[in-house]
């Protein structure tokens, strides 16, 4: 069987994918450059897991490191390829906007680029609900224009939808981009909200609440984004054959090409997410309310309609099942 690639491997949304993928019997390469942005410990320990599955290969290679990735497409001759590996943050890009640019542009070009000369039958990439920026309507459509990003995180991956589209308009590369909304679970990120609120929590520190806990959030559980990526991965991008270039729907093209919200459909406020939070640990939080953040936008909330329509799956983990299982993975890995 042809190994599936994901890139990002070692990262919260990659480990989960690939552990599924070869949990199915389904051989994965993962390829991850092991970024210091967060704790390399927990990517570390993420791959280890990953190891002791039959049919996993790392590799350790930057995707910006264009002859390294090719080495790969030409060794493993890859049909599908998830490309989970970004530069993330959206904080985090107002202090170092160079890291976005090498590993969000030039890195996903590189992808492009192999994924055109290798003969890859369906890219799927991570997009984020970043882009929606400064679009005010509610719940966000992938069919509004989303032309005006609010951070150069965001910006990026608005141009990862460009690029990819180009892609599929001039090589036919099937290409399918997912709008990611605030995913949390086990193994998550060590600088979202969840895992910063709980680690501060158990350990009686005061938590920054950012717009004064006026903030809304569509959080979507880990194992519901993987069965989101499963489907869609199974299901290559396809033309539309009733696109209109007269009236353009962002969404679609008349070349093989796909954008899909994944979330929750269920916005879930900052204080109540707290609240989950110091039912799952038993402790109170010590509130320190703060103003919005540059970059931050008060609400997210998916519209997913077509997803559901066209994979037969939606989001569906309430937040106080998802939150209790990385309270209760988050003790365990660290002995709290």
């Amino acid at each position: 069987m042809t190994p599936v690639l994901v890139t990002g491997a070692a990262g919260f949304i990659g480990y989960h994918l690939a552990e599924r993928l070869l949990r199915e019997g389904r051989p994965v390469v993962g390829l991850d450059n092991m970024s210091a942005y967060y704790d390399v410990a927990l990517k570390q320990s993420r791959l280890r897991a990953l190891s002791e599955r039959p049919g996993f290969t790392f590799v350790q290679a930057d995707l910006a490191d264009d002859a390294a990735l090719k080495a790969e497409f030409d060794t493993h001759k890859f049909e599908l390829v998830f490309n989970l590996a970004a530069q993330a943050g959206v904080r985090y890009s107002l202090k170092n906007p160079q890291a976005y640019v090498r590993s969000n542009l030039d890195g996903f070009v590189n992808v492009l680029e192999c994924c055109r000369h290798g003969g890859v039958k369906h890219l799927v990439f991570a997009s984020s609900s970043s882009v929606y920026g400064a679009v005010t309507k509610m719940p966000f459509s992938v069919h509004q224009n989303v032309d005006h990003p609010l951070s150069l995180y965001a910006a990026t991956k608005k141009s990862n939808e460009l690029l990819a589209h180009s892609y599929a308009h001039l090589y036919r590369l099937p290409a399918t981009g997912l709008r990611f909304f605030t995913v949390y679970g086990p193994w998550g990120r060590p600088d979202m909200a969840l895992y910063l609120f709980t680690k501060a929590i158990l350990a009686g520190e005061p938590i920054d609440v950012f717009n004064n806990g006026e903030m809304e959030r569509d959080f979507t559980y880990v194992d519901d984004i993987v069965e989101s990526l499963v489907r869609v991965g199974d299901k290559p991008a396809a033309a539309n054959a009733a696109w209109n270039g007269a009236a353009p729907d962002p969404a679609t093209s008349n070349a093989p090409y796909r954008i899909y919200n994944i979330g929750n459909n269920a916005p879930v406020k900052l204080m109540r997410l707290i609240e989950v939070i110091e039912e799952a640990t038993g402790k109170k939080a010590i509130k320190n309310f703060m103003p919005m953040q540059p970059g931050d936008v008060p609400a997210t909330y998916a519209d997913i309609e077509d997803l559901a329509r066209d994979v037969g799956f939606a989001p569906r983990t309430p937040i106080e099942v998802g939150v209790k299982r990385f309270v209760d993975w988050y003790r365990g890995y660290y002995g709290v």
